[in-house]
């Protein structure tokens, strides 16, 4: 689902429902299984200086907080597609 996509869904909420519903204090909604479950770390990130045009990074800067890891996951998706590329 694309970024739009979501953002489009958002307005879909009942939030009078929820805000009338509160916390569920029920029992767990699904079975977790603790002793399967494996701690992911996120991978190390390296400090860059790069220069970008300025209406590049307004762009992303525009879609408020978070805008370099959207760069970082537009740039990983082009290596990804060129990785497919290579025979």
């Amino acid at each position: 689902m694309s970024l739009s996509e979501i953002r489009a869904r958002k307005d879909e909420t009942d939030w009078d429902y929820l805000r009338e519903a509160g916390d569920y204090d029920g029992p767990e909604e699904f079975a977790v299984d603790w002793d399967k479950a494996v701690l992911v770390e996120p991978a190390n990130k390296q400090m860059v200086s790069l220069r970008l045009d300025a209406d590049v990074l307004e762009f992303f800067k525009s879609n408020g907080k978070g805008y370099q890891t959207r760069m970082n996951a537009v740039l990983r998706a082009y290596v990804q597609a060129q990785k497919v590329k290579v025979p």
